[in-house]
């Protein structure tokens, strides 16, 4: 492919799913990584400075919720796309959101990945996007 592809962080508990996802987004040009709980995706965040968080809200040790709003806090990384894929409503998460995006569980990948090729066009996606399968 042409075009740059994303950094992005793929934050999932569930590990069949993650590695699923960072296959097919390989596939697709961009570089993914993977963690599987809360701080871990602090820490992986401030390592790899991504493009892109896909994270998912039910995570050990701290909320997806917590992870974002800490992810928030660091001007660093205002430009960091933050995506809540999750099997939560979209009405569980505070207003104001701390998320650029919202995928249901089960993810359609074809519009996260067209979601995902907006980004890296470098327009701005839709907020809260809802994929529903």
């Amino acid at each position: 492919m042409n075009a740059t592809p994303l950094r992005i962080l793929i934050v999932d508990d569930h590990a069949d799913n993650a590695r699923m996802l960072k296959v097919l987004l390989k596939k697709e040009g961009h570089e993914a990584g993977i963690v599987f709980d809360g701080p871990a995706a602090i820490t992986a965040a401030n390592l790899q400075r991504p493009d892109v968080v896909l994270l998912d809200l039910s995570l050990p040790g701290m909320s997806g919720i917590e992870v974002a709003a800490e992810l928030r806090r660091d001007p660093e990384r205002l430009g960091c796309v933050l995506v809540a894929i999750t099997g939560h409503s979209k009405d569980s998460i505070p207003s104001p959101s701390p998320f650029d995006g919202y995928f249901a569980k089960p993810v359609d990948i074809v519009s996260l990945l067209a979601y995902l090729s907006r980004i890296r066009a470098r327009q701005k996606p839709p907020s809260w996007t809802l994929a529903v399968a």
